[in-house]
């Protein structure tokens, strides 16, 4: 094979990513087996997650209801498929607001927008990249917001 072909997939590089730029990722269904999984993975055993009668009798939320740290996951998930393989190298911080419910069946994806992106000044050739990520659902309702911090490699060379 040829030395210089080119890896598709790769993120992007700080030095892509203006204040102001934007892009989506694609979808992703959440499945009745994602949340009993990821229950059962974390511990979070609330009858929210794991009890079917009280999401029946109790709960103002109708449906099988995802935890939101799951949403939170499949969104970095689906962001760094795209736009953070070979690139991201550190997640610093964020706020998070989750403004409504994801249930099974809903289909999610991240709408970001570059809030912040400048070069480091401790490590040298890479970025801090600031977004705000809206997660949408199918029906173009807005259920989470939140604005990581990262770390972010640079193009060979730039500054």
């Amino acid at each position: 094979m040829t030395q210089n072909i080119e890896t598709v997939g790769i993120g992007f590089h700080w030095n892509d990513l203006p204040v102001g730029r934007t892009f989506k990722t694609v979808g992703r269904t959440v499945f009745e087996a994602d949340i009993v999984n990821f229950i059962g993975c974390t511990g979070q055993q609330e009858v929210l997650f794991n009890n079917l009668e009280f999401l029946a009798r109790e709960s103002a939320i109708q449906g099988r209801v995802a935890p939101g740290a799951l949403v939170f996951a499949f969104a970095e998930g689906l962001l760094v498929q795209s736009t953070m393989q070979g690139t991201g190298f550190a997640f610093l911080n964020m706020e998070l607001n989750i403004k409504g419910p994801v249930l099974v069946g809903d289909t999610i994806h991240v709408e970001c927008e570059v809030l912040e992106c400048r070069a480091s000044n401790s490590r040298p050739g890479f970025g801090i990249v600031r977004t705000r990520n809206h997660i949408v659902n199918q029906r173009g309702e807005i259920v989470q917001t939140y604005t990581p911090l990262r770390l972010i490699k640079g193009r060979h060379g730039a500054q």
